[in-house]
């Protein structure tokens, strides 16, 4: 049975958590990425995720093995795709080990890796109507920008 990281329904994060709940593991960390009203001082009425699916599966997975090869650690991740509204889970990284250093680093080292590698695009709509593509790219983002919504 294969993993599936990206998912178009709402995330499940008690699902998550079982994932990587054990009785050797006494900690876990998790990270959940909710959708908020503004970027760069402008309103943010809902985005969108897309992504160039199979690349992205794959590596979620690879980042996945990684952090469970470089820690003591259970990892488990999901990232939303489609329409979000405000409030809603876009990402979410849990891991879980026997000590708090080792969940914390492995947490931090997935979504920052996510974030870099993993080819997952946003795109914002405002609330004077306007949209931006958002690519993620490290801490830096690229925007294009000109696109509006249909009247």
């Amino acid at each position: 049975m294969s993993v599936s990281f990206l998912s178009r329904t709402p995330l499940d994060l008690a699902k998550l958590l079982a994932e990587v709940a054990a009785p050797e593991r006494g900690g876990v960390a998790s990270f959940l990425g909710l959708v908020r009203d503004h970027q760069g001082g402008r309103g943010v009425r809902e985005l969108a995720y897309s992504a160039y699916e199979p690349m992205a599966e794959k590596v979620c997975g690879e980042i996945v093995a990684e952090a469970e090869s470089q820690w003591p650690v259970k990892v488990g991740l999901a990232h939303r795709l489609g329409e979000l509204r405000i409030g809603d889970a876009a990402v979410a990284v849990v891991a879980g080990g026997g000590h708090r250093d080792e969940v914390f680093s492995a947490c931090r080292y997935v979504i920052e890796e996510l974030k870099r590698r993993v080819p997952i695009w946003k795109r914002e709509t405002y609330e004077d109507g306007s949209v931006e593509w958002v690519e993620g790219s490290g801490n830096q983002a690229i925007r294009r920008s000109g696109e509006r919504e249909p009247a």
